[in-house]
């Protein structure tokens, strides 16, 4: 299993995803984990890891290398990201690991670092997009500052050759929606098999935790597209009602946005929480505006799950199917999520329906456990046919 980030602390979504289908595929498999990092490794991060693999192997990246290839990449057709985690030392060193364990299979999470396994050939691999990354990309480009969009016009047009030329090299092909799933441009794209994104049971459990803020908006806060959410937060939605209280709550928040916080009393800041369900339960309401980015907001599914009734645009609710009124409100402009949020706050039976529902809905069709089976049968598959 070759992944681009070391799978904990989970506070990305790559890292989520990689986590579980690591813990889940432990089950049947043994495996030998290729971890790559430009950061060092802890032993209680080791700790977390050790229980599900046979081997594991940090490769870590000097940032003199990444900058190099970074600066190589521009005379290259490659994608920056490939770049960026890349290095022909850390190839040498899965060349021989491969060489040495003889895997059976191989899973490769992300195009990031579908470079390194693209030509070995000993055996049957999987890539798992998770997501559209060169789409990603694409919905970024008007919001950065001009001087850097001719860098994402040129990124997201290598995205998207990349993700067409890559696919050809590995057996089967993974992705996290329907949604992203389209967005690939291979004429075979069809073959892509769709593996959803689950949610640990304990978020299940009942927690007694008293709501003291209206709203709550939870993710790594240095993630563009959440930091798109939290402007709309701040500069549409509380100009139009400045009653709501709000809970903005993940790792890594920028000084920018602590600065923005500390000047309006709505709105409390908190950083990383080891038990992320204590923010969740903190808001009577969660609110997703995802205006860019791709992929499952797994956000979502974790706030549905312990319970908390959710407003999301269309972008973020196609990834999840959820019905509009049924177990979810959808709403894309301030007008309308400030109508949605009164709805809730104001009518209890409605508030009760669409927190039950949506609840029901993670439950039967989003746990770690139902989504990895599929993977995991692809990979027999392979195993038993190669």
């Amino acid at each position: 299993m070759l992944v681009s980030r070391f799978p904990f602390p989970l506070e990305k979504g790559d890292k989520l995803r990689a986590y579980y289908h690591l813990k889940e595929l432990s089950i049947t498999y043994s495996i030998n984990l290729i971890a790559l990092t430009n950061q060092t490794i802890s032993p209680n991060q080791l700790e977390q890891i050790k229980p599900f693999c046979n081997q594991i192997n940090v490769i870590k990246r000097s940032r003199i290398s990444i900058f190099i290839n970074i600066f190589l990449t521009f005379f290259s057709n490659k994608p920056f990201q490939i770049g960026f985690f890349y290095s022909y030392i850390g190839q040498r060193k899965i060349n021989r690991i491969l060489e040495e364990f003889q895997p059976d299979f191989i899973y490769c999470q992300l195009i990031r670092a579908a470079e390194y396994v693209k030509n070995f050939h000993s055996c049957p691999k999987t890539l798992d997009y998770m997501d559209a990354l060169s789409m990603g990309i694409e919905r970024r480009i008007l919001k950065t500052p001009w001087y850097y969009r001719f860098i994402f016009k040129i990124e997201a047009r290598r995205l998207k050759l990349y993700e067409r030329s890559i696919f050809d090299y590995f057996e089967v092909k993974t992705i996290i929606s329907e949604q992203d799933k389209q967005l690939i441009l291979h004429p075979d794209k069809q073959n892509i098999q769709v593996i959803p994104n689950g949610i640990d049971p304990h978020f299940f459990e009942s927690l007694s935790i008293q709501a003291s803020n209206d709203l709550v908006f939870v993710g790594n806060l240095n993630y563009p597209p959440n930091i798109e959410a939290i402007d709309f937060i701040i500069n549409e939605l509380l100009p139009k009602n400045s009653n709501f209280r709000y809970l903005i709550s993940g790792a890594n928040p920028s000084q920018i946005l602590i600065k923005k916080s500390n000047k309006l009393p709505q709105i409390t800041l908190n950083g990383w929480v080891d038990d992320i369900r204590t923010a969740y339960l903190s808001g009577r309401i969660f609110i997703a505006p995802m205006k860019i980015g791709t992929g499952m907001q797994n956000k979502l599914l974790e706030a549905m799950a312990v319970g908390l009734p959710c407003i999301t645009t269309d972008l973020a609710n196609n990834a999840i199917q959820a019905v509009h009124n049924e177990s979810i409100l959808v709403a894309d402009s301030a007008d309308e999520y400030i109508s949605c949020i009164q709805r809730l706050l104001n009518d209890p039976i409605l508030y009760r329906k669409i927190a039950e529902n949506g609840q029901k809905l993670v439950k039967e069709k989003y746990s770690w456990k139902k989504t990895t089976t599929h993977l995991s049968d692809l990979i027999q598959n392979g195993v038993t046919y190669k």
